[in-house]
């Protein structure tokens, strides 16, 4: 194997730590925001069911990343455009982690293949609306589940839970369902985020989509042991306080969506969704001005909408220098 294309492995497996950091931790931060498990405990499950949920079910939407969005053939005619989707997914995902923000790394990764699919006149347009569909009514529809639980049947809940068990009885009950919601969401988060990092490498046919995804399930679990910490303490901690109830129902809203994307094979945020469910709590319980001043709402919302469209415009022009200046050329001494 070239010392290029190991370069291009090492890149694509640092990438999937820092998803494994960002968009995994995330999927467990309700459940530490709750006081329900602490950090370690958290990034422990983490780890092994995003390993399990690239496992089994992380095939197809790596399959969407590798080949759907731009032909297979348009990045793996030049490994060119592998590095550049790389080096721009782990420049966010890596500012992310430093500022301890819930980066939508699924966005940062497509766009940058949707820009040099521009480039290249390549663009499967009717793959990528119906992944912008998905970006655009999956949080929203995370967001108003959980607002109107919140905000309908929050008491009811309690009021009934409280009326027909003892208290210890209670906490067993909700205990039970916030291990489940919680390892259900990064079995999830597992299935889907894999495709981020080993995606423009099955392009290359150095990998197949089912081992791929296998690969970027470990590297993903690494990650979040080793990075996802500082994201846990952001979203768990810093919106809004998250009772056992409120969490175990944004795990589950998440969980459902971003389950039934991966086996439509489309590439999903999970940190957007579950964050969307978060601030819908907070405009239910704090209200809605209040949650729009929130710094780190207001920071979080820069990243998702501030990401993509630079990250399209950055790929686009850095592709467009890389092959009209022939750069190619100096790349192929380590091919």
């Amino acid at each position: 194997m070239s010392v290029l294309l190991v370069v291009t492995l090492v890149l694509s497996g640092f990438l999937a730590l820092n998803i494994g950091a960002n968009n995994s931790a995330a999927s467990m931060a309700t459940s530490y925001g709750a006081g329900v498990r602490s950090k370690r405990q958290a990034v422990w499950l983490i780890a092994i069911f995003a390993l399990l949920g690239a496992l089994t079910a992380g095939a197809p939407v790596v399959e969407t990343v590798g080949k759907g969005i731009v032909p297979a053939e348009t990045l793996s005619s030049d490994i060119g455009f592998i590095f550049i989707i790389l080096l721009l997914g782990i420049g966010f995902i890596a500012w992310a982690n430093v500022v301890r923000t819930p980066i939508a790394t699924t966005h940062a990764i497509v766009c940058a293949i949707v820009g040099i699919g521009l480039y290249t006149q390549t663009l499967n347009s009717d793959s990528f609306i119906r992944v912008l569909k998905w970006w655009i009514l999956a949080p929203i529809v995370a967001w108003l589940i959980n607002f109107a639980v919140a905000k309908f049947f929050y008491f009811k809940i309690v009021h009934y839970l409280a009326s027909n068990f003892s208290e210890k009885r209670v906490n067993v009950i909700l205990t039970v369902l916030i291990t489940i919601s919680g390892t259900f969401i990064a079995f999830s988060g597992g299935a889907n985020n894999s495709a981020n990092a080993i995606g423009p490498i099955v392009s290359l046919g150095l990998i197949d989509s089912y081992p791929g995804a296998i690969l970027a399930g470990v590297a993903m679990g690494v990650g979040a042991i080793l990075l996802g910490g500082r994201v846990l303490e952001t979203l768990g901690k810093k919106i809004t306080e998250i009772c056992i109830i409120r969490a175990i129902s944004v795990e589950f809203t998440a969980a459902v969506i971003i389950l039934l994307a991966s086996l439509y094979g489309i590439p999903v945020s999970i940190a957007e969704i579950v964050t969307a469910g978060v601030v819908g709590f907070s405009c239910a319980q704090h209200g809605f001005a209040r949650t729009s001043k929130n710094s780190h709402v207001v920071k979080i919302g820069f990243f998702w909408f501030v990401v993509p469209v630079v990250t399209v415009g950055v790929s686009y022009y850095v592709s467009l220098i890389y092959i009209k200046y022939g750069l190619s050329s100096y790349l192929s001494f380590l091919g």
